[in-house]
């Protein structure tokens, strides 16, 4: 039986990516085990579909801690009790501290539903639309101290149709995004991908070395 990466995943939202993460460790395409979900948010769909998996879903109150590198001392103390080895962002909506950053350094991930480095930020979608873009798409990045600007690990590409809104683009975006996030999570847990300043390369599998 393969060894199974331990992953911890921080949500604020409906955790449809969350979903999409815990199914494909279930059927065997992707090596990881989600062992804990976080929120900031006492209602967020996550938790309620973490534990409908049987996984550990807790709410942290941000209104109990002073500052942000405390709510993320709370966070990081969860993480670590369940011995998580990539944090993963799944519509999280509070920024990391660079206390995080350096405690998960290299193994924290995210979605981002644009090609970055445009559009980063809230509302992307919108802002493809408005703009007038022809193509679109989402990324997984690893997380940096600024908005959006990590490493990009992977992407995906979707065509802007001239009669899409923000609504039946982000739809279409965030099907290749149940696809690329754990994707990523593979050539995470395979140890396949090295961050090379700013670009992230992605090795061989091993049982292809060698013939």
């Amino acid at each position: 039986m393969k060894r199974q990466l331990r992953l911890g995943v921080l949500a604020s939202g409906r955790g449809s990516n969350l979903q999409a993460i815990i199914e494909a460790g279930k059927a065997g395409t992707v090596d990881a085990l989600v062992v804990i979900v976080v929120s900031d948010v006492a209602n967020a769909r996550a938790l309620e579909l973490a534990r409908r998996y049987g996984i550990e879903a807790v709410f942290v109150d941000p209104r109990l801690h002073a500052t942000n590198e405390e709510f993320d001392a709370a966070v990081i103390d969860l993480l670590r009790k369940h011995e998580v080895e990539l944090v993963c962002l799944a519509g999280y909506m509070r920024l990391l501290s660079s206390s995080f950053i350096e405690a998960y350094a290299h193994r924290i991930m995210n979605i981002h539903p644009a090609l970055l480095p445009a559009f980063p930020g809230l509302h992307a979608q919108r802002k493809t639309v408005q703009y007038g873009s022809k193509f679109s798409g989402c990324t997984v990045h690893f997380v940096d101290e600024g908005i959006d600007t990590g490493p990009i690990i992977i992407q995906a590409v979707v065509p802007v149709l001239d009669d899409d809104t923000e609504e039946t683009l982000s739809a279409r975006i965030l099907v290749s995004e149940h696809q690329i996030y754990p994707q990523a999570i593979q050539l995470f847990a395979e140890g396949r991908l090295e961050i090379r300043g700013r670009r992230v390369c992605c090795h061989e599998a091993y049982a292809s070395q060698g013939g």
